[in-house]
């Protein structure tokens, strides 16, 4: 456990990327196989489940460090991190520990799950005794499932990479799956990341998926094309669907489903299953999981809003009624294997081609073509773009016709872009504050946003609370924001701040859905800042109805 919370401390202390190489590299050349199978785990992005409650680690840590909860919740709201905040409050004591990361997860952290509270008050005092302040702090990282450290999955590849002398792409591809809550690290799966290539690599994968291609976010000017990208006809332009990405693996006679977050969800899919019956052994199969409603026009698009989908994703029963109202289908839009053999190598069209031969020759209900626009040139495209709102789809997808399928969002085998439609926008009232996390944890920096709920002229006009946003704004206009903020405070709830209305801020949405969960009936998709509005009243910011109105 120390290891690796020396690595953590030294990763967290610098920007530099080649610092936080070395810094991987050198943990990874010392540590015992079992501990470094964790250590990927929880540095490629794996997140287990919350082991304790917040709740009883909070009282815990007031009650032996003998503070009033009062102070408990200001040093807290000061340092804008639990686990920081329960490992400084604490009296440091020395480290006596010599078990490693995996003794310490397996043994005395994963044991912690649905133990009564008694057992956890008794436990928990005993083993934060073992360890030092660092430590300590990593410890309740880990237990709170709030570990995050400013390492990408692309710089864990790469270390391994080296360390093992392997391509990068090949670490990457025995990486897919790997933080999957269904898979559990051990020395084994450590070794055969860093074994050396064999022939037989591939027979063996079973249902593994490959990584995915990512696309780059495309936003220049139409008239900039042609320059930027040549002619439109050495594109295949797709709609950009608004679902779940996700591999679909047909091996040794089963189905795996996978979310392009690495995540196995085939039981959440159960109308995918029917793939495993008719589709032959060694496919691989790129999509977009939607729901899928055909009506009386067989014209008309079938797929629905994202916010019908999103009632299924979390559930963990899967209701008849549920599955008929949002049943989904595969939108296959690449073919990544084909009888046991890789595709990726080929280009682009060649794949698209041999993926249309397939849907055409096992015609199923749960699986469909994603079609391909025609365009004679990109401002006949750019109309085309301009159906995506009614047509419920985020814009276009261009794939170079001559594109490999690459490892993440690369550009060294050809290019993706999405090509994505502005974001609905209102403007919007600051009402309600609370601190952020982080480097953030000194600032009011998490906001609550309201519009009028009648229009201009009205009485009596109420501010209606209907989407929380963070993100936007310069470190500059933070601060200035957070001074406001603490002049204009009426009132507190905890960590919450009620404000005087006096800043208008646009924000921008991806989607819009009615919801008998928020007051306003209104709920949007990733909501952000795009700016502040200085040159707008509080009177004049937008009301329900003009949210109502994005809805249609």
């Amino acid at each position: 456990m120390k290891a690796f919370a020396e690595l953590y401390a030294n990763l967290d202390a610098t920007t530099s990327s080649n610092a936080k190489l070395a810094a991987l590299q050198g943990y990874f050349s010392q540590a015992p196989a079992a501990d470094a199978a964790w250590a990927v785990y929880f540095l490629a992005g794996g997140r287990p489940r919350q082991l304790v409650p917040t709740r009883m680690l909070r009282e815990l840590a007031t009650a032996m460090a003998d503070l009033p909860d009062w102070l408990f919740e200001e040093s807290y709201q000061s340092v804008g991190d639990l686990a920081e905040t329960i490992s400084l409050l604490l009296p440091e004591v020395a480290h006596t520990s010599d078990e490693g990361l995996a003794h310490w997860v397996e043994h005395q952290l994963l044991s912690l799950r649905g133990q009564p509270p008694e057992v956890i008050q008794q436990r928990l005092p005993e083993l934060w005794s073992q360890l030092d302040r660092a430590s300590l702090m990593l410890c309740l990282k880990l237990i709170t499932g709030s570990f995050r450290v400013g390492v990408s999955k692309l710089l864990v590849t790469r270390a391994l990479a080296q360390l093992a002398d392997l391509d990068a792409k090949r670490v990457a591809q025995r990486l897919v799956g790997y933080t999957d809550l269904s898979h559990r690290p051990t020395a084994d799966s450590y070794l055969k990341l860093v074994a050396a290539e064999s022939p037989d690599e591939h027979a063996q994968r079973g249902g593994q998926p490959y990584p995915f291609f990512l696309a780059h976010a495309l936003q220049q000017p139409t008239d900039q094309f042609d320059a930027l990208l040549g002619p439109v006809s050495d594109w295949q332009a797709e709609w950009k669907w608004d679902g779940i990405r996700a591999q679909v693996v047909k091996r040794d006679g089963q189905l795996w489903v996978w979310s392009r977050g690495e995540e196995l969800v085939t039981d959440r899919f159960p109308e995918l299953h029917a793939l495993a019956e008719t589709l032959p052994d060694g496919v691989v199969l790129d999509g977009e999981i939607v729901v899928w409603k055909p009506g009386a026009d067989p014209a008309a698009v079938a797929v629905q809003p994202f916010a019908l989908l999103q009632q299924r994703i979390g559930r963990k029963n899967l209701g008849k009624k549920l599955l008929a109202d949002a049943p989904v289908v595969l939108l296959a839009y690449d073919l990544l294997e084909w009888q046991g053999h890789d595709l990726r190598s080929i280009p682009q069209h060649e794949r698209r081609r041999k993926l249309e031969q397939v849907v055409e020759q096992y015609p199923l209900a749960p699986l469909h073509l994603s079609p391909v626009l025609q365009a004679s040139d990109w401002n006949d495209l750019a109309r085309q773009r301009e159906a995506s709102r009614s047509l419920g789809v985020e814009g276009l997808m261009l794939k170079a016709r001559d594109a490999l399928y690459g490892v993440g969002r690369t550009k060294d085998m050809g290019l993706w872009w999405k090509w994505k439609i502005d974001p609905f926008s209102v403007d919007a009232v600051l009402i309600y504050a609370q601190r952020g996390h982080g480097r953030r944890a000194s600032l009011y920096s998490d906001y609550t946003f309201a519009v009028w709920d009648t229009p201009p002229g009205s009485c009596d006009r109420t501010l209606v609370p209907f989407a929380k946003a963070y993100s936007g704004l310069t470190d500059a206009e933070m601060r200035k924001v957070d001074a406001i903020i603490r002049k204009t405070t009426v009132e507190t709830f905890g960590p919450v701040r009620s404000v005087t209305p006096t800043l208008v801020f646009e924000l921008g949405f991806e989607g819009i859905a009615l919801s008998k969960r928020h007051k306003s009936g209104i709920a949007v998709r990733f909501p952000r800042m795009l700016r502040w509005r200085l040159d707008k009243p509080v009177d004049e910011a937008d009301d329900l109805a003009t949210l109502q109105a994005l809805l249609s």
